[in-house]
């Protein structure tokens, strides 16, 4: 008879499906079943509390000693219970625990950081270098679910206004953007490179007749910086529309994205933005300084003197610190840079050709955006080329569908990784990314 009443014990736990912590308000049943990682054992000698931690969030076990003896930290288990009201516990549930079971062994002497530890701060480096292992923490994977969302919402906004997703070529034939900030391959013998970026593809493919197409996809750099704001491979996130009146549109499109997300944000990543104490505003108005002004304000302002035709780092920070002040608002958009400062694509100003239909977006002192009309007519492009001092006969590829009726356009490109960053007020990109890769770092 016990044998009896343990198969069919057995057989009822076998119907058991796995429940996410972060479901246990909705589900009715009051036998379930959990999987995750040993956050935390708290032996109060008459009961052990186990945390239990899964990708969704950690909930309280209450068991006896005899379940918990063979239980280390991080060890891989599962567990059927029953659920629990407790204000006392976190989240305000329980589990008492019927049946543990390991199902992923742990082997280390020592860990190389306390996981289940808010408080204890890691150093950057010892994170990255066992960068699964901090993964675990909770505080730090929220980073990746905002980043994850961040995604979804450039792709949600952008199909909504009839814009494609594409994915183009990373390994290219010739440097033509970037000469030796490029890193080359051997491609079967043959010297080709990583792409910058997907400029060229997008471009070609708003003149294949998709008009608006974007991109999720990483970028190759090989810049010989090493700071905070530097990444050897990034993400980014890509936009190119045809038919567009001028860079303007481009803006709007970017500020609507931008107030897009943080309506997005504010609705799926509540939990995780009062981790890291943010409070997103309602409503986004970006304002619009031409760089020549830009350079005014930080010279009269700041006496800031600034470099010709651009702005650096520590005039970010100051030019953001203005508008703050001034507008209230966390971004602004730096318009009309110099013709020497930008590519040979870039459309020349219809009143001053020294300058462009241009802009960057500076975030919180970062510039995380680089946009602005092109230049659409196939002699006009040529020309440019060549002013450039570059060679007609290598862009062949890229100029052939200017040929046929390329319509007016323009696109703009965000670093996802700087845009997670400056959201979440952290102090260094490589927190905002998985598994980064800068001048010093190939593993893991």
């Amino acid at each position: 008879m016990a044998q009896l009443e343990k198969i069919f014990s057995m057989d009822e736990n076998e119907k058991l499906e796995r429940v996410f912590i972060s479901e246990l308000r909705l589900v009715k049943e009051e036998t379930i079943m959990l999987r995750g990682w040993v956050h935390k054992i708290i032996d109060l000698s008459h009961v052990v509390f186990v945390k239990l931690r899964d990708k969704s969030g950690i909930v309280q076990l209450v068991c006896d000693k005899d379940q918990v003896k063979d239980l280390r930290l991080e060890n891989a288990i599962e567990v059927i219970g029953t659920k629990c009201e407790n204000e006392k516990a976190p989240g305000g549930i329980e589990i008492t625990v019927k049946d543990i079971k390991i199902v992923g062994a742990t082997y280390y002497e020592k860990l190389p950081f306390e996981v289940n530890s808010f408080k204890n701060k890691v150093a950057l480096e010892t994170q990255l270098d066992h960068r699964t292992i901090a993964l675990r923490r909770p505080e730090i994977r929220a980073i990746f679910k905002v980043q994850n969302e961040i995604e979804t919402a450039f792709r949600n906004y952008l199909k909504e206004k009839n814009f494609e997703q594409i994915h183009t070529a990373k390994i290219i034939d010739s440097s033509t953007e970037g000469g030796s900030e490029m890193f080359t391959v051997n491609y079967f013998d043959r010297r080709s490179f990583l792409a910058q970026s997907p400029q060229f593809y997008k471009q070609m493919m708003v003149g294949a007749g998709f008009e608006r197409v974007f991109e999720i996809g990483h970028a190759y750099r090989a810049e010989l910086h090493n700071t905070w704001r530097h990444l050897n491979e990034y993400v980014s996130l890509d936009v190119e529309m045809g038919f567009i009146k001028d860079e303007y549109e481009l803006m709007d499109l970017e500020e609507g994205f931008i107030n897009y997300l943080y309506k997005h944000l504010n609705k799926t990543c509540q939990k995780e933005l009062e981790m890291y104490k943010i409070e997103l505003p309602d409503k986004v108005k970006i304002p619009r300084i031409r760089l020549d002004e830009a350079h005014k304000i930080l010279l009269e302002k700041y006496n800031k003197k600034s470099p010709i035709g651009n702005i650096d780092a520590e005039g970010e920070v100051l030019i953001s610190k203005y508008v703050k002040e001034k507008y209230n608002c966390d971004f602004v958009f730096l318009t009309k840079y110099p013709v020497s400062k930008r590519p040979m694509y870039t459309m020349p100003d219809d009143e001053d050709k020294n300058l462009t239909k241009s802009f960057d977006l500076i975030f919180d002192g970062l510039e995380i955006t680089t946009g602005g009309q092109r230049i659409n007519d196939y002699k006009m492009l040529k020309e440019n080329i060549e002013k450039f001092g570059l060679n007609p006969e290598d862009f062949d590829f890229y100029l052939e569908t200017f040929k046929y009726g390329m319509p007016p356009h323009g696109g703009f490109a965000i670093g996802l990784e700087r845009l997670t960053m400056k959201i979440l007020k952290l102090s260094n990109i490589r927190e905002a990314t998985l598994v980064p890769r800068d001048m010093k770092r190939l593993t893991p």
